[in-house]
This record gives structure tokens, C-alpha cells and sequence, in this order.
């Protein structure tokens, strides 16, 4: 999903070196040699400051050149089926994901003028009640509390939200349903001195400032902990032993300073 330019430049320099060193292949796209991308054009497309849409369409990889020598491949296995025992569960896990398919490509109750009303699922939604974060709980992780010594419990399952702060709603609200004593943990809030040279004055980034920052990928200044907590890391610690990013935690034990003994679950 990146700019077309990055791989037209990639182009030009492998047929100059193909030419270079070879020559042979500098006729071909990559000088000859084969290049797999992986993306989903479902997702989002990438971020062109100041431009319209047609100009962020016209940047992707299909907008280019080099777009007729491509050949699509698609999966035409769903893996995820194979993960449950139960023969209904996977039909129903067909069913979302060929109607996920359908809302992707425009093709469900197509209107003629260009407006689409989608239906969802009755078993999808949730009832309204007057606690909406506890209904969203409670069909995520029904009986949470019998179900906390069971890791893959917490392992199959996960909550999505639209903003960090709906995120921060829901993980204190399954915090304060989670027994035990809850221990406060806080950053190092001292900032660093900014050179003389630079033109950005240190004295508008203050600690108390920072630590009301809160931004996707980076903890928040004060975290809330119990035991029997997940979490999930965020920054590779030891990957020969599994502790990479977005590795589901359970903790298991909390000290005065720092929170150790960590079970590790992918």
C-alpha cells in the first residue's frame, strides 16, 4: 500500500544494475527478478498530505506502470476454519467472512443510486441496555471471572474500538471487574535538556504535558495493574523466547517498583 513511486524507483535501479553488471534483464520489470507484495486493498490507502482522492488513487500501485506486469494471486482457503472442531462454528465463520467479502467489494443490496443500506447479522449485534460496555464485555468474554487461569481464554479473544478513548473506557472497566488489589505504576517523567541550537524550546514539552499525552502504540503515564491482568507488550524484549510485539500477557505477580514473572501467551 505504499506510494507507486517507491517501486517505479526500485524498478529503474535494479534495470540499471541488471544492465550494469549483466546485461541482461534491464528490458524486464525489476531488471527480471520477481518481487511478491502482500496487501489488501480493503484496507486503508496511504496518506497524501493536501491531496484529493483521486490524486491518493492515481499514487498506488495500480496507477502504475508497472501494474500490467503483475499477476494477482488471491487465498482461496479460509485457515481460520480449520481452527475450530465444531462443525457449526465454521460454517458460521464462512458466513461472516464471505459476507465480510461482500461489503468489501460493493455487492451487497446495491442500490442504483449509489446509496447502500447493509444489513448486520441479528447474532453480530449487541442489545441495547442502559451498561453498553457490559454487554460489549460480556459477549466478548462471557463468564470472564471463571474463565481467568484459562490463557487461551483471553488468548482467542479481543475487544476493537474506533478511538483510545473508548480503549481506555473498556480496559478500566474490566479492570475494576477483575478481583484483587490494584497497584499504580508510573513513567519516568523527567525530559531530557534541548540543545541551544535548536530552534523547538524545551520548556513547552514539561512533564506535566507529556504525561497527558496518549497515543496508539505507547502506554499511558499511569497504568493500573492487578494480578491475573492481560496485557500486551509493546515493544520486543526477547524474541527468542517469544516476547516480541503484541504479545498477549497474563501477569502473574507485582512488586513495588516494576511488575515481574510474567507468563508469556502468542
Amino acid at each position: 500500500m505504499l506510494n507507486k513511486h517507491y517501486f517505479e524507483a526500485l524498478d529503474i535501479t535494479l534495470n540499471d544494475l541488471m544492465k550494469t553488471r549483466l546485461n541482461f534483464g534491464y528490458d524486464k520489470p525489476f531488471g527480471g527478478k520477481v518481487l511478491v507484495f502482500r496487501g489488501d486493498f480493503r484496507q486503508i490507502l496511504h496518506v497524501v498530505p493536501k491531496c484529493s482522492r483521486a490524486d491518493i488513487i492515481e499514487s498506488s500501485i495500480n496507477s502504475s506502470y508497472l501494474w500490467n506486469s503483475c499477476k494477482v494471486l488471491k487465498l482461496t482457503k479460509n485457515m481460520r476454519l480449520q481452527n475450530s472442531a465444531s462443525s457449526s462454528t465454521n460454517e458460521e465463520t464462512r458466513e461472516f467472512a464471505e459476507w465480510i467479502l461482500q461489503v468489501g467489494d460493493g455487492t451487497v443490496n446495491t442500490i442504483d443510486d449509489a446509496q447502500t443500506i447493509i444489513e448486520i447479522s441479528p447474532y453480530l449485534l449487541i442489545e441495547k441496555s442502559d451498561g453498553h460496555i457490559l454487554s460489549l464485555v460480556s459477549f466478548a468474554y462471557p463468564k470472564m471471572i471463571a474463565n481467568m487461569k484459562n490463557h487461551s481464554f483471553f488468548e482467542e479473544r479481543a475487544n476493537l474500538a474506533p478511538t483510545l478513548e473508548s480503549v481506555e473506557h473498556v480496559n478500566n472497566f474490566m479492570s475494576s471487574m477483575i478481583p484483587g488489589d490494584e497497584k499504580k505504576y508510573l513513567s519516568f517523567d523527567t525530559t531530557c535538556k534541548s540543545d541551544e541550537d535548536k530552534e523547538i524550546e524545551g520548556d513547552w514539552f514539561t512533564p506535566e504535558f507529556l504525561n497527558e499525552v496518549k497515543c496508539s502504540g505507547i502506554p499511558n503515564h499511569k497504568l493500573n495493574l492487578k494480578v491475573g491482568i492481560p496485557i500486551m507488550l509493546l515493544r520486543n524484549i526477547d524474541q527468542s523466547i517469544g516476547l516480541c510485539n503484541r504479545t498477549r500477557l497474563i501477569v502473574t505477580d507485582l512488586t513495588k517498583k516494576c511488575h515481574c514473572n510474567i507468563n508469556s501467551k502468542r
